[in-house]
């Protein structure tokens, strides 16, 4: 993940004026379940994770941006499964024993300490993050590029989040993410899907991004070309996409990714979207997610739901 790059943040009205569209539905704020053995809620029902952004206007770029990421001839991909395919997060105690980690990004992480040891679970593959939740606090720590090392804990780089808070990291600075976004509360989870509700914003990745972002996003990791979307992006799959003959647990991703939407969070494959590491996902339900093609999408334009650009509370236009 190339999330080092030179920042550099570009307003809404400079990136995107809007192109309204109709629809009876108005933007809605929800909360999303807590997350199981927490009894923490994602972020307040007013943050912009938690809003619907159904009736909000297409983003005059959406078609620029669709064709930078192959759209019309890439399907979406559920990027986790069976049998231990995902990112895994761990709840602990505020007794939890902290570590200091040593971090190669010191200058924009956040010095913890983290509740982190070596029994914490990890992220397969390159990015190795580290997803923790601490139960009464509420806050979140989230690693990049992790390492117990032996009892000398290392990582990329670190960041700590209020769950009950709308705060924003500081403008310009990386998480364990290269948008500055929060991971876990862009995940698909399995406990929502069972439940049959999804009601916030899912992560995902396209392969290339400009030097830029947009609120929520504080970082860029992208290139020099105006064709690619900003980190922060928001896409929604179209309403006029059936769900008739998808399963009912395909249909509670696709309706969330209409109603809530994508938030571009990192460089990666092509529409590549996360969830959780969980022994419950299974190749039927994820086969039917991959049939949807990413010409689907649209991408949509948030920027009239920012009431400060330090704060992720939103209040969008009816």
């Amino acid at each position: 993940m190339t999330m080092w790059a030179r920042h550099r943040n570009l307003t809404a009205k400079a990136l995107a004026p809007l192109i309204l569209v109709g629809s009876a539905i108005a933007p809605s704020a929800a909360v999303a379940e807590p997350i199981p053995g927490s009894g923490c809620r994602v972020f307040p029902a007013s943050n912009i994770w938690n809003t619907r952004i159904d009736a909000l206007p297409v983003h005059e770029l959406s078609d620029t941006w669709l064709r930078s990421a192959s759209a019309g001839s890439t399907n979406l991909h559920p990027d986790f499964g069976p049998p231990s395919y995902g990112l895994p997060f761990d709840v602990v105690g505020r007794r939890h024993p902290k570590a200091h980690v040593r971090f190669t990004y010191a200058a924009e992480s956040d010095p913890g300490p983290y509740p982190f040891d070596a029994r914490t679970p990890v992220e397969g593959g390159s990015d190795r993050h580290v997803l923790i939740v601490e139960r009464g606090t509420c806050r979140l720590y989230e690693l990049f590029a992790a390492s117990w090392n032996s009892g000398d804990p290392r990582a990329g780089s670190g960041a700590v989040f209020d769950l009950d808070s709308n705060r924003l990291r500081r403008d310009g600075w990386t998480s364990a993410d290269a948008a500055g976004l929060p991971i876990l509360p862009g995940l698909v989870r399995w406990d929502e899907v069972k439940a049959g509700s999804i009601t916030h914003a899912i992560r995902f990745t396209v392969s290339c991004t400009t030097d830029a972002y947009v609120w929520p996003a504080r970082h860029e990791a992208g290139v020099n070309d105006p064709g690619c979307p900003p980190m922060g992006a928001r896409f929604r799959l179209k309403a006029t996409f059936a769900l008739d003959g998808f399963s009912p647990r395909a249909r509670t991703i696709l309706r969330a990714m209409q109603r809530y939407g994508l938030m571009l969070a990192d460089n990666g494959s092509n529409w590549y979207f996360q969830g959780t590491r969980d022994a419950h996902w299974g190749n039927q339900l994820l086969d039917q997610l991959k049939t949807v093609p990413a010409s689907a999408f649209e991408a949509v334009d948030v920027s009239g739901c920012m009431v400060d650009a330090d704060s992720g509370r939103a209040d969008c236009p009816a």
